[in-house]
């Protein structure tokens, strides 16, 4: 029976795009570069700090990487998408923060999604993301000092999976993230062998700061998966919980990002953050890193797809 749970959970997990929004290919000299399936047009405008790469995973899957360099960045993001995007649908929001925060990042996209090889699995995403932080040392000389790891939904897996092993990291950030695969199906009191993205033990192991947001609406995640792990990490940030926001409609007004951004060399509040969605001027908010997470499509309908945004708070103090 457990296993057969452990089955519903995978099928539940994962939803990649098909067909792939993006392709990659090789130019005459050897750069990879992704283009768009739909307009047959590169996707990156500035190409000289955009790097498309393909990593090889220690499971013999390659996988492809997005890295936007920012000159003015200390920071780094290393981003950790949700269940239903890819890499093509990302790239104009990874430009945004990349320009907005003034952070590198870096996205990927999980074995079977988008022009990455193999089949998305669990096990798949914790390698793919070892061997993105690799790459980001080896190839970029990141050190996890200066590393923030963001995971919105399922990407909260891998990202915990990560953190969990690297106790320098500057912060972690986790966005409608669920406690366990099988916590989002059913009810459990306690974790079963079988089960999936176990984060509900994962967070114990986390020594860095946790920031966690979550809508108090989401109907795909319930919000006490945030809750859970908020009150479970060992250094919590004070959460953000997004009043009326679902789980992938978390949408958010232009002018109000904006604000955000203005107010970006503030400082954390002392207390719990709730936002209101439908609040465009709400003006006792103060981050200095917002994010936001490009979403897919909720769990009923995998062919809808969706923006979600949300915000994260100063990692960087």
């Amino acid at each position: 029976m457990g296993c057969l749970i452990s089955q519903l959970a995978a099928k539940f997990a994962f939803f990649p795009p098909a067909p792939a929004t993006y392709q990659v290919k090789k130019r005459d000299d050897g750069k990879l570069v992704a283009v768009s399936t739909q307009s047959s047009m590169p996707i990156a405008v500035d190409d000289a700090s955009f790097d498309v790469l393909s990593i090889n995973t220690k499971r013999g899957n390659k996988i492809i990487a997005f890295y936007l360099k920012n000159p003015y960045a200390r920071l780094t993001v290393l981003y950790s998408h949700g269940n239903a995007a890819d890499l093509g649908q990302l790239y104009d929001l990874f430009v945004q923060l990349k320009a907005n925060l003034r952070v590198n990042l870096i996205g990927y996209d999980y074995s079977g999604y988008g022009a990455s090889t193999g089949k998305p699995s669990e096990f798949d995403t914790y390698a793919d993301i070892e061997a993105v932080y690799e790459c980001l040392q080896t190839e970029y000389g990141i050190s996890q000092e200066d590393l923030i790891l963001y995971g919105q939904s399922v990407g909260s897996g891998p990202t915990l999976h990560l953190a969990a092993q690297l106790p320098r990291l500057r912060g972690v950030v986790l966005h409608s993230a669920i406690l366990s695969g099988i916590r989002v199906l059913c009810q459990v009191k306690y974790t079963l062998c079988c089960d999936i993205y176990k984060n509900v033990n994962k967070i114990r192991k986390v020594k860095c700061p946790v920031l966690v947001i979550h809508g108090t609406d989401d109907d795909v995640v319930n919000w006490l998966h945030g809750d859970g792990l908020w009150k479970l990490a060992r250094e919590p940030y004070e959460p953000l919980w997004i009043k009326g926001g679902g789980h992938c409609n978390l949408e958010l007004y232009p002018d109000y990002i904006r604000h955000l951004c203005r107010k970006g060399q503030s400082s954390l509040p002392t207390s719990a953050v709730t936002l209101n969605s439908n609040d465009p001027n709400a003006q006792n908010v103060i981050f200095r890193i917002a994010l936001s997470a490009a979403g897919g499509p909720n769990v009923q309908n995998a062919q809808s797809v969706v923006r979600i945004a949300c915000h994260v708070s100063n990692l960087a103090a």
